[in-house]
């Protein structure tokens, strides 16, 4: 049995949704649903009555709710006990980073940093984006580094939690040039030759985005699933090797579009392109530590300086 089980079971005992439940838990509701099954088949009973809306608790599912919240109060109150040991790294930032930042903008940004602040003492845990949500609400971490786009919001009450925007991102179509340096790949395809597409997989945060992306375009797109995976740096090696066209962060292709590895598969003025933000969170109030509260505060310096 998974912590995040029960923490699945309470989100969906207080809205009394799928649907909703798994928007809070950043995961598709298909994986959502699965998780309270598996739930279920470990305490080897019906915790949810399925047959009502807004959902209700069956009696054993009443009963394990009250048990899992005081669990999880127990553990996060242990965590936070333990974590008192790590004294010895209160000069270091702890960040939550989604993977394709950890290897994308996270390096430069830091380097940029490091040229005005000097020697800057970080730690990074690079995660999908639910984990690093999660990571950071729970207490995780000092700072949350994370995309956000309208269509995808993450649910980050502006109340508890407070952000600065570092820079935008454009996610855009790439694929492999052919020997007259014109794309091998382009979109939007066509229903008798639909483009090779290599995708992230369901749940991944740019998923969603390039989903939502897809379904505003200008005309009517044709591709074929060839391969997925939530981790672009994968996607990027893939489309380098000429199997498909992925879109892309900007910053993850930058060299590759350089050294003519990779050229654009779809023109912006097509409507084949979307722009993020890029933005650090951290909670209101509480006492910071120390080096985060200073890292804060210079980044939101060097921010009203030069507005991203």
């Amino acid at each position: 049995m998974e912590t995040k089980w029960l923490e699945d079971f309470v989100t969906l005992a207080q809205t009394g949704s799928f649907s909703r439940a798994a928007q809070l838990r950043h995961v598709t509701q298909p994986a959502f649903s699965r998780r309270i099954q598996a739930l279920e088949a470990w305490a080897g009973v019906d915790l949810v009555d399925r047959s009502t809306y807004p959902t209700r608790l069956t009696e054993a599912g009443r009963t394990l709710h009250t048990q899992a919240q005081e669990l999880l109060q127990q553990l996060h109150a242990t965590r936070a006990l333990l974590r008192l040991h790590a004294a010895a790294a209160g000069d270091t930032v702890e960040f939550a980073v989604p993977h394709t930042l950890a290897f994308t903008f996270f390096p430069a940004w830091l380097g940029r940093l490091r040229a005005h602040l000097g020697t800057v003492k970080t730690r990074l845990v690079a995660l999908n984006v639910h984990d690093a949500v999660l990571r950071f609400t729970e207490g995780g971490c000092d700072l949350l580094l994370a995309y956000h786009h309208p269509s995808q919001p993450l649910g980050l009450d502006p109340e508890r939690h407070e952000m600065l925007t570092l820079a935008r991102e454009v996610v855009a179509p790439f694929c492999r040039p052919g020997p007259d340096g014109r794309p091998l790949m382009r979109l939007p395809g066509s229903a008798h030759a639909p483009v090779p597409y290599l995708a992230y997989a369901p749940g991944a945060y740019l998923a969603r985005v390039v989903d939502w992306l897809l379904r505003q375009a200008p005309q009517p797109v044709h591709l074929e699933r060839v391969y997925e995976t939530d981790m672009a740096e994968s996607l990027k090696a893939m489309a380098i090797e000429g199997h498909g066209v992925a879109f892309l962060p900007a910053s993850a292709v930058r060299p590759a579009l350089a050294d003519g590895r990779l050229v654009a598969a779809g023109c912006a003025e097509e409507g084949w392109h979307v722009e993020l933000d890029i933005r650090l969170y951290r909670r209101r109030g509480g006492r910071p530590k120390p080096a985060a509260q200073r890292l804060w505060d210079d980044v939101a310096r060097l921010l009203a300086a030069e507005p991203p």
